[in-house]
């Protein structure tokens, strides 16, 4: 069996929505210490929906297929939708993860959530 679906190996060898967006109203930034992995996630959002985002991650094959799948998911949703992605939903979007990398799915997962808690945090700063 090999070790990593299709669909890892697509979002590995040609992931989707890579870069930086330079205006970004929300940026979250994740690492793993114990396997070095780093994710940052930017979003642009309009109207509470996420119009678009970009991630930028250093790590393995399994970090930067989650990263890739979960930008996938959450583009073009409200920010509360997004918001509630789980690793287990990237995970499954990948046609799942070998046990010892389900760690980069949580990280995709924790990466979009810091992004949100600055986009709420600025917006919250506007407001007041």
């Amino acid at each position: 069996m090999a070790l990593y679906s299709e669909k890892v190996m697509e979002h590995f060898l040609h992931p989707k929505n890579v870069g930086i967006i330079e205006d970004a109203d929300a940026v979250g930034e994740v690492g793993n210490a114990r396997c070095g992995d780093i994710m940052k996630m930017y979003l642009k959002i309009e109207n509470d929906i996420i119009e678009d985002v970009k991630f930028e991650t250093f790590g393995c094959a399994s970090a930067i297929a989650s990263s890739s799948m979960a930008t996938e998911l959450i583009k073009g949703k409200p920010v509360s939708e997004a918001m509630g992605l789980t690793n287990k939903a990237v995970a499954e979007a990948l046609d799942g993860l070998p046990d010892y990398k389900m760690h980069c799915s949580v990280l995709a997962e924790q990466a979009i959530k810091a992004a949100i808690e600055d986009y709420e945090k600025k917006e919250k700063g506007e407001q007041s």
